[in-house]
């Protein structure tokens, strides 16, 4: 039993593009790349069928990226307060300088 080719998702949206843009006629295509013309007409379809998601993406990547952004600023915020309050010298904390008796 042969088996089954596998083909990257790279190659399918070459040979799509080529197809679409008229590099080529379907069978000619078929032939220079060893696939089946119904093969090359799924992989149409699922292409044409799903560019919609292609810019869905970017537009859903943007929005989560910006929810991040707010929630780093906001930790940053909350580290530099927290920061600040090591930093200052605490009451209990400071001793009394002796003056020095002269004798």
């Amino acid at each position: 039993m042969a088996k089954r080719r596998r083909f990257t998702p790279q190659f399918k949206a070459e040979v799509v593009i080529e197809a679409l843009t008229g590099q080529g006629s379907q069978a000619e295509l078929c032939r220079t790349h060893s696939i089946s013309q119904d093969q090359l007409s799924k992989w149409k379809h699922q292409l044409i069928d799903n560019a919609a998601t292609l810019f869905e993406f970017n537009d859903k990547h943007s929005n989560d990226s910006k929810q991040q952004i707010a929630q780093l600023e906001q930790l940053v915020g909350r580290l530099t307060i927290a920061l600040d309050i090591q930093k200052k010298p605490r009451l209990g904390s400071i001793k009394p300088v002796s003056k020095a008796t002269n004798g």
